[in-house]
This record gives structure tokens, C-alpha cells and sequence, in this order.
């Protein structure tokens, strides 16, 4: 199991929380492409996104 995720910086924390719920909605949605638009949608730098790439877990079909 995952730690939870405690990002610095507000964007990225909106970023977490709004990709959190796409997913709860569209749970076949590409992860890839969620965070690309959250990188967008929050300004986020290409750290940032880099870190949500690396950090959060692929949906549980992707795992398989």
C-alpha cells in the first residue's frame, strides 16, 4: 500500500485533489493524461508534474 501523498506548495495539492476525484469519477480514466491536464489547469512546473508521475499509483487495472 501507498503513504499518503503530502505535497508542498498549494497548486499541488489542489492538483492531487482534483486528479483524486476525476479518477473517483472516470476510474478507466489515463492517468497520464489527468495529470497532464492538472498541470495545466494548476500551473504546475514540470517538477511538479514530474512528482506526480513518479508518485501516484497507477488505477488498479494498470497494476495488474
Amino acid at each position: 500500500m501507498h503513504e499518503e501523498i503530502q505535497p508542498e506548495g498549494e497548486p499541488l495539492r489542489n492538483a492531487v485533489r482534483w486528479i483524486a476525484a476525476r479518477r473517483a469519477e472516470q476510474p478507466q480514466a489515463s492517468l497520464f493524461k489527468l495529470i497532464n491536464e492538472a498541470a495545466r489547469r494548476f500551473d504546475l512546473t514540470p517538477l511538479q508534474e514530474e512528482f506526480l508521475l513518479k508518485e501516484l499509483p497507477p488505477p488498479r487495472q494498470e497494476q495488474e
